[in-house]
């Protein structure tokens, strides 16, 4: 299937709508090319649910890349994505059109697996989007390690999946089920323990799996809608999560996610979890 993820962005993501302890901040601009080693993990918003890791020990992750389609990705991504870098870990938290994005031409780009869902990654690989060998499925609870010193757990996250494609004959977008959101805990060779909570709602369980993972940052969306508002986010880190710091994400990017960074921050008033807010091309470090 020729040109099967080139369908714009915006059409996709209509369709889809129908449908259903510190960091040190640096300017917007992309990070250096990752070393054989350093001290600390770089940190890059790519906008909405997206970002690009550098750890420390000079490997570069990429999660839920929406870059040509994302209004606010960064310039040089969009014009280019093999500037993102040669990516060791792709990882996407499930279909959407602003989490899945360019990740599959980026797995082709780079020859490196797109590790998701099981039943995302089904439908991409049969469907022609994604070569059988670049695609890794797993499920919530279930661990890989898929770089030395790098583990990564899929846990629960409460939204849905739906995989739009352009009809092969027709051209016109098609939706396939694909499977169940998730999140990561993603454990980098220091031993820094990050929860990428994906696209989700408030679930009880979000005690467990910080009780039982004990993240050290947590990258949560705030944008509404589709995912919890800001005062529910906050809600959940200060009675349930608790990390030593909190990265807001998944806002600012679509109408339809109206929650704002100043409602999140009045509504962590009066907690000890470090806010770090981040503009879309800064990169942070930790």
């Amino acid at each position: 299937m020729k040109n099967i993820l080139k369908l714009n962005s915006a059409v996709i993501f209509a369709a889809c709508a129908l449908l259903g302890s510190g960091a040190q901040a640096q300017a917007p601009a992309a990070p250096p090319a990752a070393s054989a080693t350093q001290a600390k993990a770089d940190f890059q918003w790519l906008g909405q649910a997206g970002f690009r890791i550098t750890t420390p020990g000079g490997k570069l992750i990429v999660i839920d890349p929406w870059i040509k389609g994302g209004p606010k990705a960064p310039a040089n991504y969009k014009a280019d994505l093999s500037a993102v870098g040669k990516i060791d870990l792709l990882l996407v938290t499930h279909a959407h059109v602003d989490h899945l994005g360019d990740a599959a031409e980026l797995a082709k780009i780079n020859n490196t697996k797109l590790y998701g869902p099981a039943d995302m990654v089904t439908p991409l690989i049969l469907l022609g989007a994604l070569p059988a060998e670049l695609g890794h499925r797993f499920n919530k609870t279930g661990a890989v390690k898929p770089l030395p010193g790098i583990k990564v757990t899929a846990v629960q996250a409460e939204h849905s999946s739906l995989l739009v494609l352009p009809n092969a004959t027709t051209n016109k977008p098609e939706p396939h089920a694909a499977g169940e959101a998730m999140g990561y805990i993603i454990e980098l060779e220091n031993g820094f323990k990050i929860w990428h909570m994906g696209d989700t709602g408030l679930f009880g369980d979000m005690k467990f799996i910080a009780e039982h993972y004990k993240p050290d940052l947590v990258l949560i969306p705030i944008g509404g809608n589709f995912t919890m508002a800001p005062e529910d986010a906050a809600f959940a880190l200060k009675t349930w999560i608790k990390p030593k710091m909190v990265i807001p994400m998944h806002y600012n990017s679509n109408p339809l996610t109206p929650g704002t960074l100043a409602e999140f921050q009045a509504a962590m008033k009066g907690s000890t979890i470090k806010v770090i807010p981040m503009t879309e091309g800064q990169t942070v470090s930790f």
